[in-house]
C-alpha cells in the first residue's frame, strides 16, 4: 500500500487530492497546524479515511516528525497562505509559510529516510501568480516569471528551490504551475466563491448586493477536482519535471458574473454589483492563460469540467446550502 503525506489538507486541493488517493488505495496522512485547529473535525467528518498529524511548515522538526510517523512514498506540499490580497498585508508571514515553508519541507524530505528504504517523491504547488506581469501569452513552463504580489514572489522562491533540490540532490521533485482552479470547497474570501455565495443569497432575498474589485481581470479557471489528478500523475513519472496545468481558456470576472446570475434567473446583474476600490490589488495581474501542451503530451492529462459547468456547480452548491440553512430556521 502506498502512503502519502499532504500539507495544506484543509484546503480545497488537499481535500480533493486526499479523496483521489484514498480511492486509489493509498494510506493518506494530512498535516494540520495546531492541535486545536477548528478544521480538524471538518476533515475527520468529510474525509474520514485520512490520518491527521500536527505540524507547521515553519518548524522543520515538526515536519521531520510527520515524515517519521507517516513514512510516505509521496509528499504533496500544498500548504501555503494562498489568499493573494492577504499577502500585501502580511508579506513577512506569507514569505515564511509560502516561500520558506517549501524549503523546510524539501529539507525534511532530503534528511528523512523511510524505514523500508523507499524514496520519497515530492510535489510542490506552484502557481500561475508567478507569471504576474505576463511576458508571453499563453504562459508555459519556459515563460519568464515576473510576480506582482508577495504571494507570487514567495511561490517563485519555492518553485526554484524545488528545481534546485531536484538538480542538487537528485530528488524526484516536481512542481505543478497550476492556474486558477475553483470548486464549491473554495474559501469564501476568494472572488469566485464570494460571487457564488452572494448570487445564491441575492436570489433568495438574503443579500442586497455584491461589492467586488476589478471586474475586467481575466483568468484561466478550471476545476480543482481535475487539477489534483495532474498532481498525482506528475509523481507517477519516471523523471521529475515541472508542468503548467490549465484549461487554455481565459474568462473575465464579468463572464463569471454572467453565468452565475443567469443560473438563478437574473439576466441583468449590473444594478446588483458595484466596484469597491478597497478590493483592488496594489499591483494588478490583468490576464493569465496557460499552455498545458506538455501536460497533455507527457502526463496524458486534460481538464474535464468546463468553465460554465464549473460556475454553475458552485452556484448550485451555495444555493442548496442557503436553502438548507433557511429550512432549519
Amino acid at each position: 500500500m502506498k502512503r502519502a503525506l499532504i500539507t495544506g489538507i484543509t484546503g480545497q486541493d488537499g481535500m480533493y487530492l486526499s479523496e483521489l488517493l484514498l480511492a486509489k488505495g493509498y494510506e493518506v496522512y494530512g498535516l494540520i497546524r495546531g492541535q486545536n485547529n477548528p478544521k480538524f473535525e471538518m476533515i475527520e467528518r468529510e474525509i474520514p479515511g485520512v490520518r491527521l498529524l500536527t505540524g507547521d511548515l515553519t518548524d522543520l522538526s515538526s515536519l521531520l516528525r510527520a515524515l517519521t510517523a507517516s513514512q510516505p512514498h509521496e509528499v504533496y506540499n500544498l500548504g501555503a497562505i494562498s489568499f493573494v490580497a492577504y499577502s500585501w498585508e502580511n508579506a513577512h508571514t506569507t514569505t515564511d509559510v509560502t516561500g520558506k515553508g517549501v524549503l523546510n519541507m524539501l529539507e525534511a524530505v532530503r534528511l528523512h529516510r523511510n524505514a523500508d528504504g523507499s524514496d520519497i517523491r515530492f510535489y510542490q504547488a506552484s502557481s500561475s501568480e508567478m507569471f504576474g506581469k505576463v511576458q508571453e501569452v499563453p504562459q508555459r513552463e519556459t515563460t519568464l516569471l515576473w510576480p506582482r504580489s508577495p504571494y507570487g514572489v514567495a511561490k517563485v522562491f519555492g518553485h526554484y528551490m524545488t528545481i534546485n533540490y531536484r538538480e542538487s540532490y537528485g530528488m524526484h521533485a516536481s512542481s505543478g504551475v497550476l492556474f486558477n482552479h475553483e470548486s464549491p470547497r473554495r474559501g469564501p474570501e476568494f472572488v469566485t466563491r464570494k460571487i457564488s455565495m452572494a448570487v445564491a443569497r441575492i436570489s433568495l432575498g438574503l443579500q442586497d448586493d455584491l461589492q467586488l474589485g476589478n471586474l475586467d481581470a481575466k483568468r484561466d479557471w478550471g476545476f480543482a477536482g481535475d487539477y489534483v489528478e495532474a498532481m498525482w500523475l506528475m509523481l507517477q513519472q519516471d523523471q521529475a519535471d515541472d508542468y503548467v496545468i490549465s484549461t487554455g481558456e481565459m474568462h473575465s470576472i464579468r463572464e463569471f458574473l454572467d453565468i452565475a446570475f443567469k443560473r438563478v434567473g437574473i439576466d441583468d446583474w449590473a444594478p446588483l454589483v458595484s466596484q469597491n476600490p478597497a478590493f483592488f490589488r496594489p499591483a494588478e495581474v490583468e490576464s493569465l492563460v496557460g499552455d498545458s501542451t506538455k501536460a497533455h503530451e507527457t502526463l496524458g492529462w486534460k481538464p474535464k469540467v468546463g468553465f460554465t459547468e464549473l460556475v454553475e456547480m458552485m452556484v448550485d452548491h451555495d444555493l442548496a446550502r442557503e436553502q438548507r440553512r433557511a429550512s432549519r430556521g
